[in-house]
């Protein structure tokens, strides 16, 4: 009876709840393959290929890379959501957010810049240029339109050359 040992291999890493509370301030990277509710504040990378909850008390301040997220509190920085990202009315997000779908609701604060999975812009938000002059964001502006494929200024151009060229 007592020397019968217990296998503790059946338990399933993905089906177990990580939960850190308000109050709780954690500096540093986290990797899981749990499920995750976050009240407390995090200063670091976050890593699962789980769900994430972040509460209304929660702060994620750094990268999160996670399945489906839902948020009520507060997050600053890079995430990756491969499945869907719920906003509740109480969420606020600043950063670059890539994800596969997203549900807003009102209320919500998105200062963020944001790209569907899928699309054929993905990955390529960390590869824009900056600005050579930063304190002239009018002439970065003018440079990216240069190259937009809709630039009405850049068609009535092609238009006049073309009706020149057949004069």
């Amino acid at each position: 009876m007592f020397s019968e040992k217990k296998d503790n291999k059946n338990v399933d890493p993905g089906t177990s709840q990580n939960r850190i509370n308000a109050g709780t301030k954690i500096v540093g990277d986290i990797s899981s393959k749990g499920f995750f509710r976050i009240d407390g504040t995090i200063e670091g990378n976050v890593n699962t290929p789980s769900k994430v909850v972040i509460g209304k008390t929660g702060v994620i301040t750094g990268a999160l890379t996670c399945e489906n997220l839902d948020i009520e509190g507060r997050f600053k920085g890079n995430l990756d959501v491969s499945g869907t990202l719920s906003l509740k009315s109480t969420a606020h997000i600043e950063g670059e957010v890539i994800v596969g779908k997203l549900s807003v609701e009102p209320g919500a604060t998105f200062n963020a810049s944001c790209v569907m999975k899928g699309s054929t812009k993905e990955k390529t938000v960390h590869t824009t240029p900056t600005p050579e002059n930063e304190s002239d964001p009018d002439s970065y502006r003018d440079k990216k339109l240069q190259n937009y494929p809709f630039d009405r200024s850049k068609r009535n151009q092609k238009t006049k050359t073309e009706e020149e060229k057949s004069n």
